[in-house]
């Protein structure tokens, strides 16, 4: 098999009936490492809106666990993009993800601006430091399998193509981002996670670099100091070079899932999909954990 032999394939199936089987290849075959890295950045832009960001704030789930959520949510994800939205692990992934949602009061703008995210971010990622760019025709079936999770997820109004995800992202972004305390611990708690997972001496620079991959609107949102133009361009030439050096590696060919991340650092001796992520407190109306109810347009948390 040669570099560009799964493209071909890729080009050769319906974006609009084969969307499951090309955001496949695309996202566990070409470019498993750079959509991880792509969907950890759209978690920070989901932060920088403050319903979201004081939402996940109140429950703690971020700051307090930061760990088991983010293993949860890759896992949730990660199951419906190996079995297919058919399958009853997919399905089980998905209506825990709606159990959870349902515990609070989020507005369908907010869900969407975060489906947004899923579909718009990768691409971008993978435009400025993939080894190459996102083809339209994987963008068209990206949109498409994120508007079918999103549907599932009884989520209104979803863009029809990935042009009007795009320009949904962009326009919510411009009216909403802004700062919130709560959405602010929860950016310092996810880069004190990311840092985590390498030595210690590392972690400051670690942190620096998850700094220069935000851009100003973001660092404003959160109130961070912007980067030194020479960090930033040192982290993101580092990751266009990478890219490079990708593109002359033979190409993968076996998937790899967010499952096989070495990330994910809770689940070492297996999981049950059923069992991820919260569950209601007794007595607490449905939510995981106390809190006051929230007037419409006040925020929402990140699916899964």
């Amino acid at each position: 098999m040669q570099r560009y032999d799964r493209l071909r394939e890729i080009l050769g199936l319906d974006p609009d009936k084969d969307f499951l089987a090309i955001y496949r290849l695309t996202a566990t075959y070409e470019f498993p490492w750079d959509f991880t890295r792509a969907l950890e950045l759209a978690l920070f832009r989901t932060y920088a809106v403050p319903g979201i960001g004081r939402l996940l704030a109140e429950t703690a789930e971020f700051t307090e666990r930061a760990q088991k959520r983010y293993d949860d949510t890759a896992l949730l994800l990660d199951a419906v993009v190996e079995h297919g939205f058919a399958h009853e692990t997919a399905r089980t992934a998905i209506r825990r993800i709606n159990q959870m949602h349902r515990s609070h009061d989020i507005p369908n703008d907010e869900m969407r601006y975060v489906l947004c995210t899923f579909v718009v971010i990768p691409a971008r990622w993978l435009d400025a430091y993939g080894w190459r760019k996102m083809t339209h025709h994987e963008r068209r079936a990206s949109a498409n399998y994120y508007a079918t999770l999103g549907r599932h997820m009884g989520i209104k109004d979803i863009p029809g193509s990935f042009e009007e995800f795009e320009a949904v992202l962009d326009a919510y972004e411009a009216e909403h981002f802004g700062w919130d305390e709560g959405g602010r611990r929860v950016a310092d708690a996810t880069l004190d996670l990311m840092a985590s997972w390498y030595p210690a001496p590392l972690a400051p620079a670690v942190r620096g670099a998850g700094l220069a991959l935000l851009d100003d609107a973001l660092l404003d949102a959160f109130r961070f100091a912007r980067p030194d133009p020479r960090v930033r361009a040192l982290v993101r030439g580092a990751l266009r070079l990478r890219g490079r050096a990708v593109r002359l590696l033979p190409p993968r060919r076996a998937p790899h899932y967010a499952r096989q991340n070495p990330e994910i650092k809770g689940y070492r001796d297996g999981y049950d999909v059923g069992e991820l992520g919260t569950f209601p407190l007794p007595g607490s109306g449905g939510c995981p954990v106390p809190h006051q109810r929230r007037a419409s347009g006040a925020g929402a948390q990140p699916p899964a």
